[in-house]
């Protein structure tokens, strides 16, 4: 996309310069790519990475993980983890 910069125009990925035309219309254009969110609920393991970390419960050494935007966006998310031996959950704490 080229941005203004000066009297040019400059493309801010590739640094490509243009002059700019006075007599002429331009229109700034965005694109925005979408991106699927694959949500996991209940019992889908599938797909979650594995991590080192032992479990309270059995004191097993593999837990799958993911995280969890909980709070408001300007806060961190949350890391949740589940035992890959007992099944169960708890949440890191920062």
């Amino acid at each position: 996309m080229m941005m203004p910069a000066g009297t040019e125009y400059k493309c801010k990925k590739c640094g490509c310069v243009s002059a700019a035309n006075e007599s002429s219309n331009t229109v700034f254009k965005t694109e925005i790519q979408e991106r699927d969110v694959i949500v996991l609920e209940g019992d889908i393991e599938e797909g979650l990475p594995k991590t080192d970390v032992m479990c309270p419960e059995c004191r097993n050494r593999t837990a799958y993980w993911w995280l969890r935007q909980l709070r408001s966006a300007d806060e961190s998310e949350t890391r949740f983890f589940k035992c890959t031996k007992c099944a169960f959950t708890w949440r890191e704490y920062d």
